[in-house]
């Protein structure tokens, strides 16, 4: 009798720890998911904007070369001065002026004189108002016709560089903005003033040039500066925002992980998409602003990190009380 009871007894306890380790799988599983990192859609303003590179080229850039050989004799303008069409930027003789000088200085300096006045220097004039951006003699230097002695520019611009996928959402007159790679810190307007009809390849991309204006020329641009361009296309004051690290693709399809309020585990919802930035995304359909949505990291993997009480991806952003 006493052995059957002992029987008993073993099996109680044995069904006891059987459900305590069970029951404690459940509570560690559900913890495990309160304690993913969780964010609510929040309603923001959102705004689609294409980003690439671009360099700072001249509009038009013109090398003034001599019209005959012969020499430097004085150059009149410094690299980054403004000049107008017709200023002379420098002075040269021929080589058949150079010759007659050269003998009359070392007969006197009044035959010199007479013959600087007699047969005078060469002028190089601007063809255009812009701006000296090099300066690749000095005078006392020999040059020939196809030597370039100054460099023009009426103004700079940046030729920015669009994947083909994305050239349908660019057009001209379209805003941007540039902020250049030296100085970040700057930003600058502009707008789409020109799109290239002929595409070139690079690494295996096929990509078109899109002249982009700069509404005020700062002075720090300097011609072959790396920038990063940004083109604003559409915009919506009242978009369902969640991060696009949250949107989960699969198939040509759009998925989020939520927090079933009722069960605390997670499922996978179809979700419908708006806008993006490249950082938040516009939810169009299957999200209403109370859900709980878990965030994955860069691995794929649900974060562990517990919520903030803090929208982690709206700034400044505070929790309704």
């Amino acid at each position: 009798m006493l052995q059957k009871n002992n029987k008993k007894l073993i099996g109680l306890v044995f069904f006891c720890l059987v459900g305590i380790v069970v029951v404690k799988m459940a509570c560690q599983k559900q913890d495990d998911v309160l304690a993913m990192r969780t964010i609510s859609p929040v309603y923001g303003v959102i705004q689609s904007v294409v980003s690439t590179t671009g360099t700072v080229v001249p509009q038009n850039r013109l090398e003034l070369k001599p019209p005959v050989a012969g020499r430097i004799e004085d150059i009149l303008v410094v690299e980054g001065q403004s000049v107008k069409k017709g200023d002379v930027l420098a002075l040269m003789s021929s080589t058949e002026r150079v010759a007659l000088l050269d003998s009359a200085r070392l007969k006197s300096d009044q035959e010199l004189k007479y013959w600087q006045d007699v047969y005078l220097a060469t002028p190089v004039l601007a063809p255009i108002d812009g701006v000296v951006i090099v300066r690749s003699v000095e005078p006392g230097q020999t040059v020939v016709t196809g030597d370039a002695v100054l460099v023009l520019s009426d103004r700079l611009i940046v030729k920015a560089q669009i994947d083909e996928v994305d050239l349908g959402r660019i057009a001209l007159g379209q805003t941007a903005q540039i902020r250049l790679d030296a100085y970040p810190q700057n930003v600058t307007a502009a707008l789409v003033d020109h799109i290239s009809f002929e595409s070139t390849v690079v690494n295996n991309v096929t990509i078109y040039e899109v002249d982009v204006l700069p509404q005020e020329i700062p002075a720090v641009f300097r011609s072959g500066m790396s920038a990063t361009v940004d083109f604003f296309e559409k915009n919506n004051d009242h978009a369902l925002l969640i991060p696009h690290s949250a949107v989960i693709s699969q198939s040509g399809e759009d998925f989020v992980l939520v927090l079933n309020a009722q069960t605390a585990k997670q499922e996978q919802r179809k979700i419908s998409l708006g806008l993006t930035d490249g950082e938040n995304v516009e939810v169009t359909q299957g999200l209403t602003e109370g859900d709980v949505v878990l965030l994955q990291n860069k691995d794929g993997v649900l974060s562990q990190k517990k919520s903030t009480g803090k929208n982690p991806f709206m700034p400044n952003f505070e929790k309704k009380k």
